[in-house]
């Protein structure tokens, strides 16, 4: 993978990480905690503020996820082990990271 394909991943990376850091501060509210005041909602309006909530704090997580992985993907970049395999070694098809940024393994080696 030459130079400018590196950059380009690079940017795309930066832009993906940046779309997830905005996700998660507009999302802040909804992981907050719900009152449980009887008097202010009802019992069924509470299980729904509830599970709501969860749903916010597993899609964070989920985020969380992507980012650390998006992380380890710029650091592969700059140490030049960006779309190779860590398994054997072989170079990653572009089309395999243009459908995710951060995939460590060629398909054979996933997949078995």
């Amino acid at each position: 993978m030459n130079e400018t394909e590196l950059a380009a991943f690079e940017v795309r990376i930066q832009e993906r990480l940046a779309e997830l850091a905005d996700h998660s501060a507009s999302e802040k509210d909804a992981q907050a905690i719900v009152e449980l005041d009887q008097q202010a909602i009802g019992r069924l309006s509470r299980m729904d503020a509830l599970q709501n909530q969860a749903m916010a704090k597993a899609q964070q997580a989920n985020r969380d996820i992507e980012a650390r992985r998006l992380q380890a993907a710029l650091v592969r970049i700059q140490e030049g082990e960006f779309g190779y395999c860590e398994d054997c070694g072989e170079e990653i098809p572009k089309g395999r990271l243009n459908l995710d940024f951060a995939a460590t393994k060629c398909v054979s080696c996933a997949s078995g």
